[in-house]
């Protein structure tokens, strides 16, 4: 099978303003989509297409929806939504394909485009290479686009999206509860507030911007994960029992409890599991995760009685393997339920095939009020994560890692100088110019033990990778949120 040229784990991203985030490449992209797409089905292809808030977002819709149009595509514009929005509805509205403009959690000069099939799932390798195939036949030029390019405005099905929303977990009533709720100036500014507040809760509404600038500068999920005790001050300030902070494109969620305690994605899929192993509602009585995932999760479901299934690292594996799942089981009333520890959690059900982090919240806040006087950290306390850390670091060039001089064996020094190493994972980002590197220990290392060795080897892949001195390197402590500073 061949390899993409412009298709990463998460679509296509890039800079804006450079090729592929250009509005005159994407527009021959919509016009590859559309063709190969049509093709495939036979017919004129429907399109429904959203995005988050970055300012470059409007110009590469414009520019995306006239090739789509142009091919001879109908397209549904949402206007700024969540991607899991345009997941549910791509499916609900038997669209051929959704699409979305949107970096997620990345900042706010980058863009992408991710394109959703049928059952609001990534395509498949083999759509993505027919698209890949059919753009490189393609030569016309355009560079002006209009808001009449956009299509046909559908503000209705945003509205559908958020009933099924606050229809996702029967008879929840958030009354008895403060949020405090970033929604990271991003696609969540409109959608999270509204459906809280539509449940009843007390909300503190934060960072809910959408001038497109400020999406996740200094907000959001992987904000309250690199700097919790930030958050948690806010927490105190507000009295409120709990925060609740999505990534930009809303596929993602971090909670934090009324201590100040950070609450991962591995967190939310041990108590997910349990509780739906326990109501005989877990799909195949099984938790699929990631490489990536804390050991805990795999003591947890030992403990626990139901099985620990795990995939390479991204969420559209997860998302394959939950499919599985569902085609060996009778799936009847049941979730599938899998995901990552960045909170990208999947509950997979027949309409629902991606991550939607106000949904998986919901579900969290359900299980909470199922206790009256139950707070946040005395669910969470059910499982107890092991030493984790997460490196990540900026690369000139993803040279093959194993090509590197002395990196292996590097690598497999590690285990002399931390004795209590149990996992890790190597590998580049499959949608970022990023190496990253997981490092799990148990007791007989601390975490400043473990982060120190992480230091040391993105110090030795900037260098063996021909990185300018000063690039960036972050080392995240996954168990208890913050970053690492270096030793």
């Amino acid at each position: 099978m061949t390899s993409n040229r412009y298709f990463g784990t998460d679509g296509i991203r890039g800079t804006f303003g450079e090729e592929p985030m250009t509005p005159e490449f994407v527009y021959r992209l919509g016009l590859a989509a559309g063709q190969a797409l049509s093709i495939e089905n036979g017919k004129p292809a429907v399109f429904v297409i959203g995005r988050d808030t970055r300012t470059s977002g409007p110009v590469l819709q414009r520019a995306l929806a006239t090739g789509l149009r142009e091919s001879g595509s109908r397209v549904l514009d949402l206007g700024i939504i969540p991607t899991p929005g345009i997941a549910y509805l791509t499916h609900f509205v038997g669209a051929t394909a959704g699409a979305v403009i949107s970096a997620s959690h990345n900042p706010a000069p980058e863009n992408g485009i991710k394109f959703l099939n049928s059952e609001g799932m990534k395509l498949s390798k083999e759509q993505e290479e027919a698209i890949e195939s059919t753009l490189m036949t393609i030569s016309v030029e355009r560079s002006e686009f209009d808001d009449e390019c956009l299509g046909e405005a559908s503000p209705h099905l945003f509205q559908t999206y958020l009933q099924d929303l606050c229809e996702s977990v029967p008879g929840l009533e958030l009354s008895n509860l403060t949020i405090l709720m970033d929604c990271a100036n991003g696609a969540a500014w409109n959608a999270g507030p509204e459906v809280f507040r539509r449940l009843g809760a007390n909300l503190v509404a934060i960072h809910t911007e959408n001038d497109g600038i400020h999406i996740n500068v200094d907000s959001g999920s992987e904000f309250m994960r690199s700097k919790p005790a930030l958050v948690a001050s806010r927490l105190a300030e507000e009295k409120a029992d709990l925060a609740i902070a999505f990534d930009g494109d809303t596929d993602r969620v971090i909670l934090m409890d009324e201590l100040g305690t950070l609450i991962d994605g591995d967190h939310m899929l041990a108590l997910l599991a349990e509780e739906l192993h326990a109501q005989d509602r877990l799909l195949g009585d099984a938790l699929v995760t990631t490489v990536m995932a804390n050991g805990a999760l795999r003591q947890f479901a030992d403990q626990k009685g139901f099985t620990l299934l795990q995939t390479p690292v991204g969420d559209k594996y997860v998302t394959e393997e939950l499919v599985t799942l569902s085609e060996q089981h009778k799936a009847d009333g049941k979730l599938g339920l899998g995901g990552e520890q960045s909170g990208h959690i999947i509950l997979l059900d027949e309409n629902h095939r991606t991550g939607d982090g106000i949904r998986t919240a919901l579900f969290i806040l359900n299980m909470l009020s199922e206790t009256p006087g139950q707070t946040l950290s005395q669910l969470a306390k059910r499982i107890e994560k092991f030493n984790q850390v997460v490196a990540s670091c900026n690369v000139a060039s993803k040279i093959d890692l194993a090509t590197l001089p002395g990196f292996q064996e590097r690598l497999e020094r590690m285990q002399e100088e931390l004795p209590g190493l149990v996992q890790w994972n190597s590998r580049y980002s499959g949608t970022e110019p990023k190496y990253r590197l997981m490092l799990e220990a148990d007791q007989r290392n601390t975490a400043q033990d473990v982060a120190r060795v992480a230091w040391e080897i993105c110090d030795l892949i900037q260098e063996l990778t021909n990185t300018p001195p000063g690039a960036k390197i972050e080392v995240l402590n996954v168990s208890q949120g913050g970053l690492m500073p270096r030793p």
